[in-house]
């Protein structure tokens, strides 16, 4: 059963061919896309952990279709691969489509399926992180509540070492 969902999308076939085979051995399940409005279908349809897409396409461009991921779907990691060695496109790619990290082409494979991985990370320690402060606002609230019904229940008093002084 594969755990994560990655996305490619490149106009070129052998591209995606290639970008398949690079994470055969991992526990994802990958989906290759021929242009960015067949990549937004799937995004609408799938959980998408990671996003990489070239940037020239007919269409919509590579980064177009990352500032519209980001809008849409911000909890999907997005990384930009391009054979352009435009510094212009970079800055967009980053600036505006927030994405991880950029790539040229030809990519190195082991430095791609390494960035997957610590990508897919930070995005579940980001989640973690959310559900746990909204965990701490929760439990907050009830204090303030039981506070307000039973008067100095939260508060307690430490003696100099900093132990609780219980009456």
């Amino acid at each position: 059963m594969f755990q994560y969902k990655i996305l490619l999308v490149d106009d070129s076939p052998s591209v995606l061919k290639a970008l398949k085979r690079v994470f055969v051995y991992e526990n994802y399940k990958v989906f290759c896309c021929l242009s960015a409005g067949e990549a937004l279908e799937v995004l609408s349809k799938e959980n998408i952990d990671v996003l990489i897409t070239d940037e020239n396409m007919s269409g919509m461009s590579g980064t177009q279709l990352l500032v519209k991921a980001r809008e849409m779907y911000p909890d999907t990691v997005r990384i930009m691969l391009t054979g352009m060695n435009d510094i212009e496109v970079a800055k967009k790619a980053i600036n505006n489509g927030e994405i991880y990290k950029f790539f040229n082409k030809p990519w190195d494979d082991f430095e791609l399926v390494v960035s997957v991985k610590y990508a897919i990370r930070q995005k579940y320690l980001e989640q973690e992180n959310k559900k746990l402060k909204q965990k701490i606002q929760n439990q907050n609230q009830m204090l303030e509540k039981l506070e307000k019904e039973f008067p100095g229940i939260a508060s307690k008093k430490v003696d100099a070492d900093g132990a609780i002084i219980i009456d």
